[in-house]
């Protein structure tokens, strides 16, 4: 039997090159209990620092973020990291960490520069302060260094997450960065500094925000790209957390699951699909995944929704017009169960996907449309299912579920560089079978 959290340390070791057994440990019957989690929505706000032909000088971007936290792994918005080593005085961390690079959005399709970079951080207790200390890549070899110290304030009603530091950057990231590798900017140390923060307003809904502000560095300010020394960004949103009264610990109803599902692309949309107008895909694509689902509560708002942190690994088969390859899946999954003499529940998960290639429903889409494909988008899973022991009368099978889903990959209307600008995606309609340990 797989462990509640070792689809996610494959996801998150993929991507730092670290072995997925830092975190696995090996998994049996257990009572699960309400974890630190979280699922919100931003709008960001973000000066452009450089000349631009448009005249625009600033970008916003909608911002789906997702939090989690527990003794092996954490995800912190658009941040991510396996904790390799953790007491109180010092931790080290393998970390995954989005990066805006802030341009003219009617050109962030074309361009990009933003990243997902990934390091190390190495963190030191001072007081009421930590020293953290990162070393961090793009994954083409542009590193930098950043250190800085952080801090929490405040309680579960209302939080602060302070920070202070000094980025020291390559030439090649400079180059990159600052001179759009088209003139040599040598390497540098900027100055940046952020506050972040959530406010409890009512049962689990809270109120999110950051505001932040960078320094640059001499040689990158002198780049002919540049036209501001600083810059600012800021986002302000709507967040789902714990309770603040919520007891640390409280044990759920509601334990892990593991589901199977294999479907076909259809070049239809959602409310097509939903509408019963699904059309077919004439070359037949097909996917089949595997879903992890470890529970984080077992209420919302009150109401006897089940939330899960659900990572998964898709494979794409072979076709006439496309490889098989595979697609990366994080995301939060909340069920609502309808009870009665058969039970069956409505699901709904928001997170984010990564494709190692382009699918051909999605490619041929965003080709026709003049859009620059991009392999990370938002990720979302409309689903509904049946209890299969209350069909057959079985005990044996109270645990099973069997469901129809929609796969869907998109980039939110435009809505987002971090989603390459685009409008439009992919989606698959699937069949699952979902067993509850």
């Amino acid at each position: 039997m797989f462990h509640s959290r070792t689809l996610l340390c494959v996801l998150l070791a993929c991507l730092t090159g670290l072995p997925a057994s830092v975190c696995a440990e090996e998994d049996s019957k257990r009572e699960y209990t309400e974890q630190t989690w979280g699922i919100g929505i931003g709008l960001r706000y973000a000066e452009i620092p450089f000349y631009t032909a448009s005249g625009d000088r600033s970008v916003t971007d909608v911002v789906p973020l997702m939090f989690y936290d527990d003794k092996h792994l954490y995800i912190r918005g658009l941040e991510g990291g396996i904790k390799l080593y953790n007491t109180q005085e010092l931790k080290v961390n393998a970390l995954l960490r989005y990066r805006w690079f802030d341009i003219p959005a009617d050109i962030q399709n074309e361009v990009r520069g933003d990243a997902w970079d990934s390091g190390f951080q190495l963190r030191y207790r001072l007081g009421d302060w930590d020293l953290r200390t990162e070393v961090m890549g793009d994954g083409y070899g542009r590193f930098y260094t950043d250190v800085g110290f952080d801090t929490v304030m405040g309680d579960r009603r209302a939080t602060l997450y302070p920070y202070l530091g000094l980025r020291i950057k390559t030439a090649d990231f400079n180059t990159k960065y600052y001179g759009f590798d088209q003139e040599y900017i040598a390497g540098g140390a900027e100055l940046h500094a952020h506050i972040e923060g959530r406010y409890h307003l009512v049962s689990n809904l809270y109120v999110i925000g950051r505001v932040g502000g960078t320094l640059l560095d001499d040689n990158a300010h002198k780049s002919s790209f540049v036209k501001r020394g600083s810059t600012w960004d800021a986002y302000a949103g709507i967040a789902f957390f714990n309770k603040p009264d919520s007891p640390p610990g409280r044990a759920l109803r509601s334990n892990a699951y593991l589901r199977i599902a294999t479907g076909e692309a259809t070049p239809s949309n959602i409310g097509e699909i939903l509408g019963g107008h699904k059309v077919d895909d004439p070359y037949h694509n097909k996917l089949t995944s595997l879903f992890y689902g470890y529970p984080v509560t077992d209420a919302l708002f009150g109401l006897p929704i089940d939330v899960y942190l659900t990572p998964g690994l898709v494979y794409h088969h072979h076709s006439q017009v496309q490889e098989s390859f595979y697609e990366y899946v994080i995301a939060m999954k909340g069920y609502y169960t309808f009870k009665g003499p058969l039970r069956w529940r409505l699901g709904l998960a928001e997170g984010l996907s990564y494709s190692s290639q382009i699918n051909y429903v999605e490619r041929t889409e965003l080709e026709a449309k003049g859009y620059r494909p991009s392999k990370v988008l938002n990720y979302l899973d409309f689903s509904v299912d049946l209890n299969i022991g209350d069909i057959f009368n079985s005990n044996t099978l109270r645990n099973t579920w069997f469901g129809y889903s929609i796969h869907h990959r998109s980039g939110i209307f435009e809505s987002g560089s971090q989603f390459g600008r685009i409008k439009g995606g992919s989606n698959y309609t699937t069949l699952y079978l979902q067993q509850h340990f």
